[in-house]
């Protein structure tokens, strides 16, 4: 057996076993270095290790993380709810459209879809439910919308993209992302509230309206912390990675003097979760670099790559496969895992085709955030099947149902790439 599949099936092996998927990534790199590289290669071990985190860019995944985190714990979510219940009304579906709203903010802030999904579930779940709406359709709707925030910047997931893929401009993603991040939010809605209509959840007198003003007020925070970091980047005032220092400075002085909801005994706590939660994408980023040198020395990727062209000199239906082959991989694999293991393979697809590689790194994003509501794994719907205390099988009929409708989104962006790539380019960023 060759080295490329000592090293292939290791890995496949050591996840069915169940082994996670950072250790998978370094053993199955090693049995790729003992198998078909002189021995003393695996002095390279350390090295690789080392290099694949010692890199600027990266440092923006911590502070993001935590972030969302300090957002989250300030009680921004519960003022956000408040604020979109101000704007919807009382309106048969209106909870329905303010979780989706308030996803798509909270997104804005964390760009981690399962953070995303527990600060929203918390505060929406029991509101939903006591308004008639079944606990699967809500849990289910708000992990399918906290997904947007894979794609709404600041996106943890493209911050990685931008590392993995030489010569892309993280603030060109950013810009890409949001866009067709609404364009997703949009596309979830419009089943959410056709089904809440059709089933005649939510009586409009079963709902107090919020006042407009004083709940603006209080959202104000809030709503400036997306504007605060785009802005920034698009002033040239700060790099994306220190924006997320702007960001997690202003999220201390919205929680422990605007809504002071946040002490610094919990901001300390805070630190910890984010330290935690950290250590394992560093360290996932950090064994994965074993695994990807592996494969570029033996020349797995590049006959890997070789083989995906040979399948079809058409590249739209090669698209339509990867497509399929990055959902099926979302459904098991998280975000940095994916893009880390795939990436190697289809940079060489994408150039020998000549696909734009902002538009691809969307595209990709956008089948990661279905697979992040789409069972078995589905990692958001986990968070919000958890806070809903429901097993996961009952959300699989109404998973599917979003994932029709945020498939349609990613068809219109693969068919219309200037959705993703307009406001990069009028904004002059390089695409």
């Amino acid at each position: 057996m060759s080295p490329d599949l000592w090293m292939i099936l290791s890995f496949l092996g050591l996840l069915v076993a169940g082994v996670p998927v950072a250790f998978s990534l370094a053993l199955a790199g090693a049995a790729g270095i003992v198998t078909g590289l002189p021995p003393n290669m695996l002095a390279t071990l350390g090295t690789n290790t080392y290099n694949s985190v010692a890199k600027y860019p990266l440092i923006a995944i911590p502070l993001f993380i935590l972030t969302g985190l300090i957002f989250e714990r300030a009680g921004v979510a519960a003022r956000l709810v408040r604020f979109a219940q101000a704007l919807t009304g009382p309106r048969h579906g209106g909870l329905a459209l303010v979780a989706v709203l308030v996803c798509m903010i909270m997104g804005g802030m964390s760009g981690s879809g399962p953070a995303d999904a527990a600060a929203v579930a918390m505060v929406m779940l029991p509101s939903m439910t006591k308004a008639g709406y079944p606990k699967p359709f809500s849990a289910t709707l708000i992990a399918a919308s906290a997904s947007t925030a894979i794609l709404i910047p600041p996106s943890v997931a493209l911050i990685l993209y931008s590392i993995v893929v030489p010569g892309v401009d993280l603030r060109a993603l950013f810009a890409a992302g949001l866009f067709p991040g609404i364009l997703a939010g949009l596309a979830l809605l419009v089943p959410a509230f056709w089904l809440s209509r059709r089933h005649r959840w939510e009586a409009p007198e079963s709902v107090e309206r919020p006042p407009l003003g004083e709940s603006f007020k209080q959202a104000l925070p809030a709503l400036f912390a997306p504007v605060l970091i785009l802005g920034g980047l698009r002033s040239g005032l700060f790099t994306p990675t220190e924006a997320a220092v702007a960001a997690v400075a202003y999220g201390v002085v919205v929680g422990l003097f605007i809504t002071r909801e946040l002490s610094l005994r919990d901001l300390w706590k805070l630190f910890g979760e984010a330290s935690v939660i950290s250590g394992v994408v560093m360290l996932i980023i950090a064994l994965a670099g074993i695994f990807a040198w592996a494969g570029t020395m033996l020349g797995t990727f590049r006959e890997l790559a070789e083989w995906i062209i040979g399948l079809s000199d058409n590249g739209a239906l090669l698209l339509v496969l990867i497509m399929l082959a990055v959902l099926a991989a979302g459904m098991l694999l998280d975000a940095i895992s994916i893009y880390l293991i795939m990436m190697p393979i289809l940079i060489p697809v994408m150039q020998h085709f000549g696909w734009n590689p902002v538009w691809f790194g969307i595209l990709l994003a956008m089948n990661i955030a279905i697979g992040q509501f789409t069972p078995p794994v589905a990692v958001n719907l986990m968070v919000t099947t958890e806070v809903a205390r429901i097993r996961l099988e009952q959300t699989i009929g109404w998973a599917l149902v979003f994932v029709i409708a945020m498939g349609g989104a990613l068809a219109l962006v693969a068919i219309f790439p200037e959705i993703a790539l307009w406001l990069p380019g009028v904004l002059g960023y390089n695409v």
